[in-house]
């Protein structure tokens, strides 16, 4: 065959390749138009003309004299690379930078330990690829005006005891309004018997909905307060409604995107982002079925364009847990040090706003610390040196706020974050206790806590506390143990304190003793450096001092072997 033959074989493959590549991109163009930004059509164009001439077209400069090529790929090699090649840059085209993303937040302060991991993963450039290809799970970065529907189970075993479908709405109200443009236009409550219906409410109910969103023009979402949609429901009230339909997952995700500062919380929302878009592909395959396409091959490869995404996802997925999972070997590295310095570790935990880092800044007069009265301010593990009355000291480590309804995939990618709550000393559960609904968020901090599979020894050893209480007349405390405080006007933080220094004392080991040293020796300076010391009182005639000080059975043992003390 000669030269000129096969170059009207290979550009008439080419243009076939061309056309099933244009029909899958207009059709998914149509449908993620509403939630992608996507590269203009020319600039698309040009990009693929320029893959197609370097990399699918004849290599004339490896051509014999005859100008016939000096080899030719088998065609569906050409079509499948140029496959995964075109799946690359529409997942390309789907990325954002998450910085960019808007919120009502400043940027946040990061303790000195994620600082210092912080500055390890600065040279890792697969990290910074991982984030700069972050997609976008359905809301993008454009402003919305939402519509909240609150579905409410009349009965049966889903139905929530402690609380109401009045504060479950005030809840979403207050999701919607941490993103800044987002607005919320209308809402409404509707009752249902199970949230797991294909439309979720009765036949009556849905009409009555439909009619009232198809007469608001002005809004450009649905806000389903519901943990999390099924691919088939999305699908269904977006058909119905016309508009971008959100659940709990979704707007959280958006939310701790926009939130998110540190390479290590951006990560873990891309692992947490992963199952919502295999969700969003599933949908992508029904609507290519029910139009004729979803089963087209890639001339020879044996993969349909979805195939490709679908596995794609699956190799960004593996790549992402392994590159968290370096970081938790870090974090675990962190967490050795602090433990080689014997500090005792306090994690303060509690439901979303509900004044965690106000307290810490309060305890330690860290003026680094920046609170915000907002859901979500704080998503990056954070440690904060302070001191008891006795001097010792310890750290408080700051942690992300806790949701009701907040899927079990969204806890399970930040586990790597949580698991300093789990190695410390002692937690500290703040409560707001002027919150409607505080009962019900301890349900679901304690339930999180169990998830999380910390130790019964922690459990037990929990120390509760209300804060706010400067928000209640004449509060009284109704429930035993607890330590009523107000973190911002500073009531009962040294009762606190002390509280605290008793429990670590009786969980760390740790013992208070007092020791007579040889002030002509290195007892007193290793004591300073081993222990907590806390008084010194000098006896001039006898060249000695009677030491008061904090230590741990290991170290007063290491100080008996040093010294030969009695």
């Amino acid at each position: 065959m000669l030269a000129k033959d096969i170059l009207i074989k290979i550009f008439s493959q080419q243009r076939k390749l061309w056309e099933l590549r244009e029909q899958a991109l207009c059709s998914l163009r149509n449908r993620y138009s509403a939630r992608l930004t996507y590269c203009s059509d020319a600039s698309f164009r040009r990009s693929m003309q320029n893959v197609c001439k370097r990399k699918q077209m004849l290599n004339y400069e490896n051509s014999d004299g005859l100008g016939r090529p000096a080899c030719l790929e088998n065609a569906s090699q050409i079509a499948l690379r140029g496959a995964v090649r075109w799946t690359r840059t529409l997942i390309s085209s789907r990325s954002f930078s998450v910085n960019t993303c808007r919120s009502k937040n400043s940027n946040s302060d990061l303790g000195g330990e994620s600082q210092d991991l912080e500055d390890d993963l600065l040279e890792d450039g697969d990290i910074d690829q991982l984030i700069q290809q972050q997609i976008t799970t359905g809301v993008g970065d454009q402003d919305h005006r939402v519509f909240i529907v609150h579905p409410d189970i009349k009965w049966g075993q889903r139905k929530p005891r402690l609380t109401t479908a009045a504060l479950q709405m005030e809840e979403a109200v207050g999701l919607v309004s941490t993103l800044q443009n987002w607005t919320v236009v209308d809402k409404i409550i509707v009752s249902t018997k199970t949230p797991e219906k294909r439309r979720i409410f009765g036949k009556g109910n849905f009409q009555a909905l439909t009619e009232r969103i198809r007469g608001l023009p002005q809004i450009t979402a649905v806000f389903v307060n519901v943990e999390c949609l099924a691919p088939v429901t999305e699908r269904e009230l977006e058909g119905a409604w016309g508009v971008k339909v959100f659940d709990r997952y979704t707007v959280v995700l958006h939310i701790f995107r926009c939130n998110a500062r540190t390479k290590e919380a951006k990560l873990q929302i891309s692992l947490a982002e992963i199952p919502l878009l295999r969700s969003q592909l599933k949908n992508d395959l029904a609507n290519l079925d029910q139009q004729g396409g979803g089963s087209r091959y890639i001339m020879g490869s044996g993969e349909t364009f979805m195939e490709v995404q679908q596995r794609l996802l699956k190799e960004r997925e593996l790549k992402l847990r392994a590159t968290l999972e370096k970081l938790k070997r870090k974090r675990c590295l962190l967490r050795f040090q602090r433990q080689d310095r014997d500090f005792p570790i306090i994690s303060v935990v509690g439901y979303t706003n509900c004044g965690k880092t106000t307290l810490i800044k309060a305890l330690t007069g860290d003026a680094g610390l920046q609170p915000r009265d907002q859901l979500f301010a704080t998503l990056d593990v954070t440690v904060h040196a302070g001191q008891l009355p006795s001097h010792m000291t310890v750290l408080f480590v700051d942690t992300i706020g806790f949701l009701s309804q907040l899927p079990h995939q969204l806890i399970d990618s930040f586990s790597a974050t949580l698991q300093d709550v789990v190695h410390s000393d002692l937690i500290i559960h703040v409560r707001d206790i002027s919150h409607p609904e505080s009962l019900n968020q301890k349900v679901d901090v304690l339930n999180v806590l169990k998830n999380l599979q910390v130790p019964s020894r922690l459990m037990d050893s929990i120390i509760e506390v209300h804060n706010k209480i400067d928000l209640i007349d004449g509060y009284q405390p109704t429930e035993p143990n607890i330590q009523p405080i107000s973190a911002l006007k500073g009531q009962g933080l040294e009762v606190l304190k002390k509280r605290i220094e008793d429990v670590i004392l009786k969980t760390t080991g740790k013992h208070i003793l007092t020791i007579k040293v040889d002030l002509s020796s290195s007892q007193l300076s290793w004591l300073y450096r081993e222990a907590t010391v806390q008084e010194v009182g000098v006896v001039p005639e006898e060249g000695t001092a009677n030491v008061k000080v904090i230590i741990s059975s290991a170290a007063y043992g290491r100080y008996r072997k040093l010294f030969q003390a009695s």
